[in-house]
């Protein structure tokens, strides 16, 4: 009866002079580099960089810094990689400024080659596509022209300086939404949206509303990680924050191409991302909920791959928000669309729990019975459970879904903020044991020193 516990102290106790040591090692290291190291401080003191101006200089012969002024050598020029990797003796080069917006792997002109190549039907060409190496820059982006410091949390959820996303095409065609409004120097967020347009508050207490059958918020209904697709300028994400909800944001470039823009600046997490052929770069039961709010996505087709994707990163008894047309009206091809939406749903064991005021809510609920039932009447397929373990970086989608490991505390999170420093099972599943992620914090600490 005693050789379980004695098994497991002594992996606790090995695990912890692992650590142990490990640390040690890193304390050690650093402070030998910084007893008799030569090489200068990588830091410069916040008293120092108020103190001195820092400029480009146009001239690459000469660096040496006169007046108080530092000067860098780098050339203003547009150079590519090369194999092997050379850094020029004057430093990385400098984007020429029309390059300001140049994202990796997102170049139009190189898209448009691939044009004839692409799944358009599935909205290929908004993915990632990166050129051959010879074609891809090496030099360093610069800032627009103007662009000043941004202003901080909390005051850039209201506002961010104009100069600093020269764009005046979203605030044209969403105005009247209160996405964006024009203000002087400024850009002004009413915080509304396609949905919300009379803010973005009043629409996340209905939907807390919406899934706790009018007895609570979102935190009582268990959401602290938010998935938002095709967020916009990113207001219901920054409405979430004083909830103390996390949200990541995702938008393609397109049309409004500079939506992500538009959340960063106000200092949203957000990223250039897209769902059409390939699985989102998600683990595997991420998130509480995802927010699809005129998003633009067609859940319907192509067997509904793109709602099993969901399916894969929401977290059982996760919330899917669907505010569109299909969920409340009864012209055009809407009623059709939305019969495709309940039926594959259905097949996948969500439960419709709430339609009203042009949104719909369902839960991805935990019931294996069901999904094998469903599985074997033909409505649906089943994964290998072991396709969950795989890296979802470059994986194609997956026309199937995952019974739920019932042996697996993974989705039994603790609320936040509990769940920060609580060891989760879904760390194990993809590899990051305790030993590792301690090594990961203390580097982060040793590099804030």
């Amino acid at each position: 009866m005693s050789g379980p516990l004695i098994s497991s102290r002594a992996f606790d106790w090995y695990t912890g002079q692992m650590i142990i040591i490990a640390l040690l090692v890193m304390v050690g290291s650093f402070y030998t580099g910084t007893l008799f190291g030569e090489n200068p401080s990588l830091y410069i003191h916040q008293e120092q960089q108020q103190s001195e101006n820092f400029t480009v200089d146009s001239n690459p012969i000469s660096s040496e810094s006169s007046s108080g002024i530092l000067k860098f050598r780098n050339k203003i020029a547009l150079s590519y990689r090369v194999v092997p990797l050379t850094i020029p003796e004057t430093g990385i080069n400098v984007c020429p400024l029309k390059f300001n917006e140049y994202i990796p792997c997102h170049d139009i002109s190189y898209v448009k080659e691939l044009m004839p190549k692409l799944d358009l039907s599935r909205k290929e060409e908004l993915e990632r596509h990166c050129p051959p190496l010879d074609r891809r820059l090496f030099c360093l982006v610069p800032p627009p022209a103007d662009y000043k410091i941004p202003i901080r949390w909390p005051t850039s959820r209201d506002y961010v300086w104009r100069s600093n996303i020269n764009h005046t095409h979203l605030a044209e065609v969403k105005g009247g939404q209160n996405w964006v409004h024009e203000k002087d120097q400024l850009w002004w967020f009413p915080g509304g949206g396609t949905h919300f347009k009379h803010g973005a508050t009043e629409y996340i207490e209905r939907l807390g509303n919406m899934t706790t059958d009018e007895t609570g918020d979102l935190r009582a209904a268990g959401v602290y990680q938010v998935l938002d697709v095709g967020c916009g300028v990113a207001s219901f994400s920054a409405y979430l924050l004083p909830l103390n909800i996390e949200t990541l944001s995702f938008a393609p470039k397109d049309g409004h191409e500079n939506q992500i823009q538009f959340a960063l600046e106000r200092g949203i997490g957000a990223m250039i991302s897209a769902i059409a052929t390939k699985q989102l770069p998600y683990p595997s039961n991420s998130f509480d909920m995802v927010h699809c709010s005129r998003c633009r996505v067609d859940w319907h087709e192509n067997d509904g791959i793109l709602l099993k994707e969901l399916n894969r990163i929401l977290r059982p008894n996760g919330y899917f928000i669907y505010s569109a047309p299909p969920a409340y009206r009864k012209d055009k091809d809407f009623p059709e669309i939305w019969d495709k939406l309940v039926k594959l749903t259905s097949g996948m064991c969500w439960k419709l729990i709430a339609q009203k005021v042009q949104t719909a809510i369902w839960v991805k609920q935990e019931n294996n019975s069901c999904l094998q039932h469903n599985a074997q009447e033909k409505l649906v397929n089943l994964c290998d459970s072991k396709d969950d373990l795989k890296p979802s970086w470059k994986t194609p989608l997956r026309n199937c879904v995952t019974l739920s490991d019932t042996s697996s505390s993974l989705k039994k999170l603790p609320p936040r903020p509990q769940r920060l420093s609580e060891y989760s099972q879904s760390l194990s599943r993809i590899g990051l044991s305790i030993l590792i992620l301690g090594l990961v914090v203390f580097m982060n600490c040793h590099l804030l020193l």
